[in-house]
This record gives C-alpha cells, structure tokens and sequence, in this order.
C-alpha cells in the first residue's frame, strides 16, 4: 500500500491533501456525485445549459440516476478485470515489486480515461481515480502479501536456508558417520520431496473438500439462484443494513464475501471430522505412491544394468502426475556414485515416515487456507464456479439477471424483480422514493426520466442502453420478501438515499404484515 500511494501521489499531485486522510471506499459510497463535475458545453446553445448545470453543481445535484447505475457498472466490471489481472501476475511464483501497482494503475487509469472520452455529459474528478486504486489495492492487499509471503519462503535465500538447517545438519551429521553415498542421497530425496508432498495434499485436499462443500453444505450445493436464496435469508436474520446495501449495489462483491464466509466456517468446523481425515488419507496414498516408484525404478534399473540416471527418470517420471519433481531439483548434488539401488530404497522407506509426520504436525484450521495456493483455495475454486455466470443488474430496481452464462445472447432476465426504491430509484415530480415493482411498471402509464428526456415504462426499451438489453414482463408476480425489507428498514433507506416514502412514494399498509418469517418462507416458495 506503500506503493500504490507512491505511484497516485505522482499520477495526482493535484489532489488535495485533506482527500489522502478522509478519503472514501468507492465502493460503499452512496452516490458518485462528488467524483464528478459536468462538462462545459459550447456552441450557440450551450450557455443556458451550463449555466443550469453550474447551478446543480454548487447544489451538488450532478447524476441522474442511470449515470449512478453506469458509473457504479463501469466500477464493477473495473475490479473484475484487475482481480484477473492481480491473479495472472502469480506472485506465490513470481514474487511482488512494485511493477505489479504499475500494471494495476495504468489499466485503471486507460479505462478511466476511455469512460469519460464516451461521456458527454460528465468527467472524472482527479479523487475518482485515486480513490477507485486504493480501493481495489486494499481490498487485494492481504491476498497479495500472503502470496509474496510463500514466495519469499521458498526464494529468500536466509529464508530458505534458516528451514533448510535441519536437514542439512542430519545430511552431514551421515557423511560424518561414513554413510554410504546411496544413503545419503536417500535422505536426501525425502529431504528434496517434503515441500512438493506438502503442496500435493493441500491442493488434492482443498479438491476434496470443495466437492465435500459442493455435496454436503446446504448453501453451495446447488446453483446460483439457490446460493442467493441463502445469501437472503443470513441477510434477513442478521438485519445487518450495510451488509444489504453491499449486496444490493455490489452483489457479485456480496457474493464472493458469503462464500469466503461459508468455507471458511465449514473448515473450522469439521476440521478434526473432515479435513483431517482427508489430509492425512491423502498423504498416505501419497507416501505409498513414492515407494511404490522407488521400488519400481529399482526394479527397472537392475532389469536394464542402468544407473543413478536412469534411476531418477524413471522414479520422477512415475510421481510426475502427483507432485512436482524433476531431477532438477537434485542440481548440485553429487550423485554419480550411487550404485546400491535396494539400500536407497530402504533408506527412503526408513526415512519418509518421519517427513510424513513433520509435515502432518503442520496441519491446522490456521495454516491450511494460508499455505494453499491461492488458485486452489476451495473458496477460489467456488467463487469461479459460482461467479462465471451474468451479473448485469435492472437499470430501474438492481437485481441480478439469472442467466448462468457471462456473455450470453439474448436478453437479461430475472424472475422476480424488486421494490424500485430499494436501488435509490424517486419519482421525479416529488422526490419520494419508489414502491413500485418493475414488473406492475411495465403495464402502467407511468414515465421515467433519462438524461432529461421522459420516457413511457411500457416501451422503456425505447430508451436505448442498458435498458434496451433487458426483458421485464408485464405479470403480478411478487416476492414478498422485498416489501418486508422495505418496511423493516423504511428509515435505513430514506437516511441512505436522503429522500422519504411519502406521498406519491408511500408504503402500502398490507405491506406491514409481512413478518421476517414470511419473508424467508416467501423465498423457498418461489425462488
């Protein structure tokens, strides 16, 4: 983090440095008003326009409703590209510097950039930038660290050679004892092979247990709408307003968070019942699968009169599917001489067993999700497994289309659309937030604004964009567990928003009825 403000302090020296203390998330902001000011116009016509919008500037009254749904689009698609970005730099191999935020500002500033060339209405404020880099930096900080940690432990020479001690020390204490080169270079294969062994069960365990997860965890063993029904009902018991705020402007962001939650207390909870187990299953097939190829190679080497070469190919070759290990790894180590094949088999069935139980004391609720490689996290694999599908929401009420494919054809869909006030959605006569439901909008004689122009909700496809892209059906179907949350957090929203449910906007009184418990039960009837 050092860095990335290094690099924005020379991208922005303009940047006030009150904004560097009081600075915001972009991404839990409630409107992107201040990261805006509206373009100059100019022509024969312009200057009444501006100076109207110079007046709503100084009212701080910029962005109309779906420019706040663009810009906070352009925001999630913005962090998406950079977390693909942060995982192809693969730290936990490459290691961290400081070129890595460079990477990550240039592409965030070309997009920035290119956004506000498309925009005729509105540019960028200088914070903008600056706060949408710190954001995406802090909310990757700990993944970054952690991978830069592994690299360092394998790659840092005091490191490395601080763990290595041990080993070297019981390697030369058998050269002091006149050990044979065959047995030493045993020892020194078990040695060589403790870290890919230790990599090995933790990515076949982390594969187990996410099929495990996928089966037996009641949230995550369907699809996506399944997942979200979860997801709203740990909502409704923890009546936690931000937590529905992320999930209802942020959901893909909402969605990641439940999952990491959800693994991670299924980990700590069936750690001694469950993961155990599995770790320790698979080390054993893994130690049975190494003697089983060093036994063989014996075999093979003796059948063929070979040496310690064809030794080693053939033993490397026959764990190559199950762990990384290649007679690289022995450069350096003198080896010619091995010539007793039965005695470096012996010695590596003698020794194994206690590189086996030195790297299953290691195990724990603490160390097993952070030694993981972070693509092989079974929270990760689960993200991508739930996370590839669309995640495009409705311009007028924010919910997510339901089709399971990123870039699908066709139209965006859902099956129930929510209350349009819940996205911040007013009438624009009063100012009051909206009850309606998109799918009751589409069958009235009401109008919505764009960019000043009105247009009626029956053809709202006329209004080109986003809105051209969806299909909202004209039908009475409701979901009353949005006109539960409306009431349950009337006062949250209207705070939120800075607007009321009043008047043109006000709340139903049937709408009161609804218990937190219908509301849960609505949804597995009808999701």
């Amino acid at each position: 983090m050092r860095d990335v403000k290094q690099i924005l302090c020379d991208f922005y020296r303009s940047v006030p440095v009150d904004h560097w203390r009081e600075r915001s998330d972009i991404f839990t902001v409630m409107s992107y008003s201040v990261y805006v000011r509206l373009k100059r116009l100019r022509g024969n016509n312009a200057y009444s326009l501006n100076v109207y919008r110079s007046v709503k500037e100084k009212l701080g009254i910029i962005l109309y409703q779906e420019d706040e749904a663009q810009i906070r689009s352009f925001v999630t698609d913005v962090v998406q590209q950079t977390d693909r970005m942060i995982q192809s730099f693969n730290i936990s191999k490459m290691g961290y510097n400081i070129s890595c935020i460079h990477q990550l500002t240039n592409y965030i500033n070309r997009r920035v950039t290119d956004h506000r060339e498309e925009q005729e209405k509105y540019v960028f404020k200088n914070e903008f930038f600056v706060d949408l880099v710190l954001s995406i930096c802090e909310r990757s900080n700990k993944t970054i660290t952690d991978q830069h940690r592994l690299f360092r432990e394998v790659n840092d020479p005091v490191i490395h050679v601080e763990t290595k001690r041990e080993e070297y020390y019981r390697i030369f204490q058998k050269y002091c004892n006149g050990a044979t080169s065959a047995a030493v270079f045993g020892e020194i294969i078990c040695q060589k092979l403790k870290e890919s062994i230790e990599q090995s069960v933790y990515k076949k365990t982390a594969r187990d247990l996410t099929d495990e997860m996928r089966s037996n965890c009641e949230s995550l063993n369907g699809n996506r709408s399944k997942l979200e029904k979860h997801i709203l009902k740990t909502l409704a018991e923890e009546g936690d307003f931000d937590k529905y705020m992320n999930y209802i402007h942020n959901p893909r962001d909402h969605f990641k968070s439940f999952i990491r939650d959800e693994v991670s207390r299924y980990i700590s909870d069936k750690f001694s019942v469950s993961v155990l187990p599995k770790i320790k299953e698979n080390i054993k097939l893994l130690q049975q699968k190494i003697m089983k190829a060093a036994h063989e190679s014996t075999e093979h080497v003796q059948e063929n009169r070979g040496d310690v070469g064809l030794w080693l190919k053939s033993f490397t070759q026959q764990i190559s599917d199950e762990l990384i290990f290649s007679e690289k790894h022995l450069s350096g180590v003198k080896h010619d001489d091995v010539d007793d094949f039965n005695l470096l088999e012996d010695v590596m069935r003698q020794e194994l067993p206690a590189i086996i139980s030195e790297i299953s004391s290691r195990f724990s609720t603490r160390t097993f999700p952070v030694n993981l490689d972070y693509k092989f996290r079974p929270d990760e694999l689960l993200i991508d497994l739930f996370c590839q599908c669309c995640w495009v929401q409705c311009p007028f009420c924010g919910v997510i289309c339901t089709n399971s494919i990123e870039d699908h054809d066709g139209d965006h869909s859902v099956a129930f659309h929510r209350v349009t006030g819940i996205n911040g959605s007013y009438y624009s006569s009063t100012g009051n937030l909206c009850t309606d439901i998109c799918t009751d909008l589409v069958t009235s004689g009401q109008y919505f604004n764009i960019s000043g122009r009105r247009f009626p909700y029956h053809d709202y496809r006329r209004a080109g964009g986003v809105y051209a892209k969806w299909s909202i059906t004209p039908d009475h179907s409701e979901l009353p567990y949005w006109k539960w949350f409306v009431c349950r957090f009337q006062k949250d929203l209207e705070n939120h928003y800075s607007k009321t449910f009043e008047w043109s906007g006000e709340i139903p009184d049937q709408w009161s009825k609804y218990s937190k418990q219908d509301a849960i039960e609505s949804l597995d009837r009808y999701m």
